[in-house]
């Protein structure tokens, strides 16, 4: 997918200078409250991000649209599942 295919994001979570498990705990709150289909656009710093959000995507069925990384600045779309 390339940055032009970036999707709109319906929420956003801004996770910098969260470590983890708190953006995925975070995460999981935010996605609950959202309607499915919309998309969740992630900022975080914590490194571990880069395992973390793809694996709760895989776990709990939701689609990880788009990554991005810039130096130390990590950037996820998440798509909640359904819809």
């Amino acid at each position: 997918m390339s940055a032009d295919s970036i999707p709109a994001a319906d929420h956003q979570l801004d996770a910098r200078g969260l470590l983890c498990p708190e953006p995925v705990m975070l995460l999981h709150s935010k996605v609950r409250d959202m309607a499915p289909g919309e998309v969740l656009e992630v900022v975080a710093t914590d490194p571990s991000t880069e395992r973390d959000i793809p694996k709760f995507c895989q776990f709990l069925g939701h689609t990880l649209e788009y990554r991005d990384q810039d130096g130390a600045l990590y950037r996820y779309w998440v798509r909640k599942k359904g819809g």
